[in-house]
C-alpha cells in the first residue's frame, strides 16, 4: 500500500539549499545589479574580532541568558555563538552576541548561518540603531530571522518609539511573520488502495499544543476530495461521505490546552474555524472510533490557525494511523526533525532588501515576505545574537554547549 501525504510546497525544493552559494548568486535581481559594501567572512583570528564588532557583556532580563564575548568564538573560517549552563550576570545561562561597530542604511544584508540544535534557542539575525532616534524619526529593529529550531523562520518589524498601553501593559507596534518550513497548515493523505477499518488516530509528540481544525476520514470516493480549506467540504464532491462526522463515531481526545474542557468534537462539527487546541505536555492523540467498519479512501485535516498572513500552532510531527483489527498500521507520518527541514544541520542564508519604499525578506534567495517602509530609516549596525527563550521551546540540559554557527555576513550596495 502506498500514500501520498500533500505536505510540501513547491516552494522548499528551490529554497533549500546543500552546498554553499557562489557569492552574489543569492542577490535580487543578480549579482550584476550589485556591489559588495562590507563583509565578514571570520576567516581571522578570534583576537581580532573586536576591531570590527561589539558584545553586550552583561546580564539580561527580557531573556534568560547574560551575553558575553567569551561565548562569541571564531574557529576555522566560522564564528560559533555558544551556549553555557553557568550562573553569570543574573541569569542562569550564558549566550554571545555581536554588533558591528559601522552602520548600515540601506542596501541588500545577507547571512549564512545554522541554528543552534536545541529548542528554546532563538538565533537571530537583525538591524537596529544603537543611539537615540534623530530628530522626525523612529527607533526601530528589523528582525531578518529570528530562527527557532528546527525550522521555523520569523520576520519581525519593531516601531520602538511609539509605545501604548494593552492589557494593562506597555508595549509598541510590530509586524510579524514566521514560516515553518516543511508543515503546511492542509494535510491529505490519499490512499491509493483503501482500507478497511472501525478506528483512525492520529498521533504527536509535538514539544507544545497545537491545533488541529476539521479533521475529515472519507470514503473511498471516484469523483475525488474537496480543497481542505472549504467551508462545505463534505459535499464539494459528489459521492463523499465523511465517517468522522457519522452519527454514532466517538472521537477521544488525549487531553485539551484548557484544562477540565473536552474540545475534540470541534475537529467535526463542519466549521473549519473552531478547532481543537492540544494539551501542552506529553503525547497529544486524537482517535475516532466509527460504529461499524468502514472503507477509508483519505485522510484530511487543517493544521494551525491563521495569524497575518502565516500560521501558528501547527505540529513539527505526526502520525497517521488506522487498526486492521489486531494492531495500528501506519497511513503517514511526518517529522521535521529527523527530515529534511533541520536548520540546525545545515547553513542557509537569510537576506533581506532594505530600501526607503520597501524591506522584502529573503531566505536562500527566494522572497518570503514583502512590506512598505513606514519607518525604518536611520543608520544601523547589524546584529548576530543567540539567546534563550522561554516561548521557543522546552528549557532542558540539551541546550548547553550548543551554538549558533555563522559562515558569513555581506552588505551590498545597488551599482
Amino acid at each position: 500500500m502506498t500514500t501520498r501525504p500533500l505536505i510540501l510546497a513547491a516552494f522548499l525544493a528551490h529554497a533549500l539549499q546543500a552546498a554553499p552559494p557562489a557569492p552574489g548568486s543569492l542577490l535580487p535581481g543578480g549579482a550584476a545589479a550589485w556591489k559588495l559594501a562590507w563583509s565578514e567572512e571570520f576567516d581571522g583570528p578570534d583576537a581580532k574580532l573586536e576591531e570590527r564588532w561589539q558584545s553586550q557583556n552583561s546580564g539580561s532580563t527580557h531573556i534568560l541568558s547574560s551575553r558575553w564575548r567569551e561565548n562569541a568564538v571564531v574557529s576555522n573560517g566560522t564564528l560559533k555563538l555558544l551556549n553555557k549552563k553557568e550562573k553569570r550576570g543574573g541569569n542562569d545561562w550564558t549566550s554571545g552576541n555581536i554588533w558591528t561597530r559601522k552602520k548600515f542604511q540601506y542596501g541588500y544584508f545577507e547571512c549564512r548561518y545554522r541554528y543552534a540544535a536545541a529548542e528554546a534557542t532563538n538565533n537571530s539575525f537583525w538591524i537596529m540603531p544603537t543611539d537615540k532616534a534623530p530628530p522626525g524619526k523612529k527607533h526601530f529593529e528589523i528582525d531578518i530571522n529570528e530562527g527557532h529550531f528546527p525550522n521555523e523562520i520569523n520576520t519581525n518589524i519593531h516601531n520602538h518609539s511609539d509605545h501604548f498601553q494593552k492589557n494593562g501593559r506597555w508595549t509598541h507596534p510590530t509586524s510579524s511573520k514566521s514560516f515553518a518550513f516543511g508543515v503546511r497548515p492542509d494535510v491529505t493523505i490519499q490512499l491509493e488502495n483503501p482500507v478497511s477499518t472501525r478506528r483512525v488516530r492520529l498521533t504527536s509528540t509535538h514539544r507544545s499544543h497545537f491545533h488541529l481544525g476539521e479533521f475529515r476520514i472519507y470514503n473511498a470516493n471516484a469523483a475525488g476530495y474537496p480543497d481542505p480549506f472549504s467551508k462545505s467540504a463534505d459535499t464539494d464532491k459528489p459521492g463523499l461521505v465523511n465517517f468522522a462526522r457519522e452519527t454514532g463515531t466517538t472521537i477521544r481526545a488525549s487531553g485539551s490546552h484548557k484544562s477540565g474542557s473536552d474540545t475534540s468534537r470541534l475537529v467535526a462539527d463542519g466549521d473549519p474555524v473552531r478547532r481543537w487546541v492540544s494539551q501542552i505536555d506529553g503525547a497529544k492523540s486524537l482517535e475516532f472510533t466509527f460504529p461499524a467498519e468502514r472503507v477509508v479512501g483519505c485522510v484530511q485535516f487543517l493544521n494551525g490557525w491563521p495569524d497575518k498572513g502565516s500560521w501558528q500552532g501547527m505540529m513539527d510531527n505526526y502520525r497517521v494511523e488506522y487498526h486492521d483489527g489486531g494492531k495500528w498500521v501506519e497511513l503517514a507520518k511526518f517529522d521535521l526533525v529527523d527530515g529534511r527541514y533541520n536548520f540546525a544541520r545545515d547553513f542557509h542564508t537569510y537576506g533581506l532588501h532594505w530600501t526607503e519604499k520597501e524591506l522584502v525578506f529573503y531566505f536562500n534567495g527566494k522572497e518570503l515576505r514583502r512590506e512598505k517602509n513606514e519607518f525604518c530609516h536611520s543608520p544601523a549596525p547589524v546584529w548576530l545574537s543567540l539567546a534563550i527563550i522561554g516561548w521557543g521551546g522546552k528549557i532542558s540540559d540539551a541546550i548547553d554547549g550548543t551554538a549558533m554557527e555563522v559562515d558569513h555576513v555581506r552588505i551590498y550596495q545597488a551599482r
